[in-house]
């Protein structure tokens, strides 16, 4: 296995250096701007006033997109003006058919129609920026951007003021950006990149002002500059954000449950700022958060060992995230490791982790909370001049206890303590940012008063540093990880993680690793290697190898499925991204993954081939197909021994038609299968997105899917003290669809609608326990059992082994049928810059039945004759400034 890692690894090497040329660099662009001095001009979109005469108009722009380097179908021109507070920006769009402009309104951050945007690298670190979208309608969009382009954060709002006007020659718009929403040294003359790309709608096309290669890297690196900015100094600005918030509740109520009477109701108030700590540093803190308008995570069934890994969506964690993040493996390939993460924000606020011990045959009964609660949060973020990237974040959640009502009175026990987290991260860029050296730290503490908690761990740290180098005008890269570990805890929650499905020490055949139920603390180490060449014309590639030691444990903080592995990865691309034929751009990549544990035993081989296709008429089609050798798999059994499965196949296509149509979509279907016939698998999918008029938007997005699964894992059973490894024949069928309403009043105005119903039944057959789990032979692996062994009795499997007569062990009927519906309604009202009112319906109902039916229209027509969990919700914002 070593071998075929070193093969790889040479050979995407040599691939490289085959067409390792670099293409001359575009030399840079530079506009001079003035100060206006106390005349600023007035935002209103027309561009009269006499201050805008005092500097050129800067035009030129040429095509990038679809074809690089040609003349744009029309010419932009643009001016730019300072004084001691802001930045003011004047845009000239020509065009020759402004009866053709697209106006489309649409809610911030939605980019729609014609634009223009500007990007402000205001550190001028060849890495980082500010960018601010002005759409002909007057809708706003702002990014942060990082890592020279490759991640564009749309959670950052700042606040600005932008106004647009239609006339014969096109149209024209004015923007004012306050100093304070910008980050930039302690200079006299300020030089600051500067890039301007303007959208012409109608022929999906864009041009530039500072022109750039499709196939130079990075983004930022590649702007021109502004200069002529002298004597502005940052701004020590204090930013406040406090609301308040009414919400009521209706819902079924449970007859002798006092918790649950049908209505609940209260009010919060709760406060988040910022604060200039100096020009290169701001500190976010939220006293209190609330984050009730936020959608909804989409219902899933996990039918694995593994927890379910979902994006986070809380604007406080949002913004700004690439900063405090840390993957161990962010490899080009993908696979499930390169999710691992030393950070993952979703444990801050998470649901809390303990259960109540209420017996509702005792009359007894709890009351759990939702969600800890975030008592408070800072987080610290920013770059120095001398470019040194800061971000640290520091979180306390609350001790949340549940209420237990029972005949004898009322007490409260503790499911989830009160918890500190913290993450630091440093990063300092060396020669203009071709080299960047980095370190993180998280450390999480609990205060475990309560033995009902004891299971979790009282201390949890990991640090990691990361290097990052790149030579040849950014072409080639080398990136290199390492990251250590330590948890501390009772011996309960030692033996706990050891037996966990992260690592499964008890494995009757782990002969590296075993449990040691004296463990009060585990250590282990982590990290990847990457060499790649990421741009320039013809072949790109990326070739790494990741590790994680069976002692290595980061969730707490962090998010990492499994450790006890070592993956190889690589991924080779090639793409044509200028227009010929019908094509306006096509490419083609490969990846391969070969995984094996610290034991030596190899686990995986896998590989993948893509294609993709863009076509002139700007219609979408591409095509997949992966096959899995057969494997070895040390968490199948759920702590037993390591199987062998067979090897598996999917193939996937899909089509999506031009997007700015007032009709526009797309769908697709995968299907996959196993070897042996052990598994098979198919899915199709479609979106539907409908512009009635410019101000709304109707999308809709089902999927249907069946599986067969010839081996699903059941439970692990006892039997005259051997254990039983239960598995069953799975029949399982999904529906789901995903609907959104989006109708926007004034920019500052919009209502948005989302709804997802969710079904999904299973329903087994052909129970088995494994016998042979690396038998060579597939059927040899597990007996099947027979009608004289297996019997349902009610809801419950009783199994006699030996057909003696005498029930050997039970299981529960694993069949199920889960209905699942969550939408929310929300009205967005920004009444002033920065000051925001919103009004919320949330509407949750969900089912879950002990039968594996799937019958469409019954299972919709159930699952809305469920009662309803509604809430609303008033609140309001108000921004400050001081």
């Amino acid at each position: 296995m070593a071998g075929k890692c070193l093969l790889w690894f040479v050979l995407m090497f040599a691939v490289g250096l085959t067409c390792s040329s670099v293409q001359a660099q575009i030399p840079k662009r530079t506009y001079e701007t003035k100060s206006c001095g106390g005349d600023a001009p007035r935002v209103d979109g027309i561009l009269d006033d006499g201050c805008w005469n005092s500097v050129e108009w800067a035009t030129d722009f040429v095509q990038w997109q679809p074809t690089e380097g040609a003349a744009p179908t029309n010419q932009t021109a643009f001016k730019i003006l300072y004084d001691q507070d802001a930045l003011y920006i004047a845009y000239r769009a020509y065009d020759s058919e402004p009866g053709k402009i697209a106006d489309h309104l649409t809610r911030r951050d939605r980019f729609p129609g014609d634009w223009v945007e500007v990007n402000i690298d205001s550190y001028h670190d060849l890495r980082s920026g500010f960018s601010f979208t002005s759409s002909v309608s007057g809708t706003r969009g702002d990014e942060f951007i990082s890592e020279d382009g490759d991640n564009w954060d749309g959670n950052w709002d700042p606040i600005w003021q932008l106004a647009t006007h239609i006339d014969s020659e096109g149209w024209t718009a004015e923007l004012r950006i306050p100093f304070s929403q910008l980050r930039f040294s302690h200079t006299d003359e300020q030089v600051w990149g500067l890039q301007v790309q303007r959208r012409l709608f109608r022929k999906e096309e864009r041009s530039l002002w500072q022109p750039k290669s499709k196939d130079d890297p990075g983004w930022v690196s590649r702007f021109g500059e502004l200069r002529g900015i002298h004597g502005v100094r940052p701004r020590r600005q204090v930013e406040l954000l406090p609301y308040a918030l009414a919400r009521g509740e209706r819902f079924e109520a449970v007859p002798g449950d006092p918790f649950n009477d049908g209505s609940d109701r209260d009010a919060e108030v709760g406060l988040d700022g910022k604060y200039g700590v100096t020009g290169d540093l701001t500190l976010d803190f939220t006293v209190n958060p609330d984050f009730g308008q936020v959608e909804a995570d989409p219902s899933v069934i996990n039918l694995t060992a593994f927890e379910t890994f979902f994006p986070e969506k809380r604007p406080f964690f949002v913004e700004g995230k690439n900063i405090t993040s840390f993957q161990i493996a962010p490899s080009i390939a993908g696979g499930n490791f390169t999710q691992d993460n030393l950070f993952y924000s979703r444990r801050i606020g998470r649901h809390p982790q303990a259960g109540a011990d209420a017996d509702a045959d005792l009359n007894e009964y709890a009351d759990l909370p939702q969600n800890t609660t975030i008592l408070a949060a800072l987080k610290m973020t920013g770059k120095t001049e001398g470019g040194l990237s800061v971000g640290a974040l520091e979180s306390v959640t609350a001790k949340e206890e549940a209420t237990i009502a029972t005949p004898t009175g009322d007490h409260d026990q503790t499911v989830e303590p009160l918890t500190n987290f913290f993450v630091g991260r440093l990063q300092k860029d060396i020669h203009k940012g071709n080299t960047r050296v980095g370190a993180m730290l998280t450390m999480t503490h609990r205060n475990l008063d309560d033995p009902n908690v004891d299971f979790l761990h009282q201390a949890a740290y990991t640090g990691g540093m990361d290097l990052y180098h790149s030579w040849r005008n950014k072409v080639w890269y080398v990136a290199l990880n390492g990251v250590a570990s330590r948890v501390q805890g009772s011996e309960g929650a030692l033996e706990r993680t050891q037996t966990g499905s992260a690592r499964y020490f008890q494995r009757p055949d782990n002969d590296y690793e075993s449990v040691d139920t004296t463990r009060t603390s585990l250590a282990g180490h982590a990290g990847s290697f990457r060499l790649g060449r990421v741009s320039g014309a013809g072949v790109r590639f990326e070739s790494g190898v990741a590790w994680r030691s069976p002692g290595f444990e980061i969730n707490d903080i962090g998010f990492m499925q499994r450790a006890d592995e070592v993956n190889q990865f690589s991924w080779v691309g090639w793409a044509s991204r200028n227009p010929f034929g019908i094509w306006r751009r096509i490419g083609v990549n490969g990846n391969q993954w070969l995984n094996w544990d610290f034991g030596g035993s190899p686990l995986s081989q896998q590989l993948n081939t893509n294609f993709n296709m863009d076509f002139k008429n700007n219609w979408f089609a591409g095509a997949g197909l992966t096959h899995l050798f057969e494997r070895l798999s040390n968490t199948a059994l759920r702590g037993g021994p390591s199987s062998l499965w067979p090897g598996e196949w999917y193939s996937e296509f899909w089509v999506n038609t031009d997007g700015r149509r007032r009709v526009s979509g797309g769908f697709g279907a995968g299907r996959g299968w196993g070897d042996d016939d052990f598994y098979e698998h198919r899915e199709v999918w479609a979106d539907l997105s409908i512009l009635p008029q410019n101000a709304l938007r109707l999308t809709f997005s089902p999927s249907y899917s069946t599986d067969r699964q010839d081996l699903q894992y059941v439970e692990t059973n006892d039997y005259a003290g051997d254990p039983r490894y239960l598995f069953g024949s799975l029949d399982q069928e999904t529906f789901r669809i995903t609907a959104r309403i989006d109708y926007t009043v004034t920019p500052n105005l919009t209502i948005q609608y989302y709804g997802a119903p969710f079904i999904s039944a299973g329903s087994y057959s052909a129970f088995k326990r494994i016998t042979a789990p690396r038998a060579e032979a597939y059927n040899d692996r597990f007996h099947v059992f027979s009608d004289q062994q297996i019997q349902l009795v009610g809801n419950e499997y009783t199994v006699d082994e030996n057909v003696d007569g005498t029930v050997d062990y039970r299981f529960d009927n694993p069949e199920f049928n889960f209905r699942d519906f969550n939408s929310n309604l929300v009205i967005r009202w920004e009444f002033q810059p920065g000051s925001t009112f919103f009004v919320v319906w949330q509407q949750s109902r969900n089912e879950q039945l002990p039968q594996g039916s799937f019958e469409l229209q019954n299972d919709i027509g159930g699952l809305f004759d469920v009662h309803p969990h509604n809430v609303f919700l008033l609140k309001i914002n108000k921004w400050f400034t001081l």
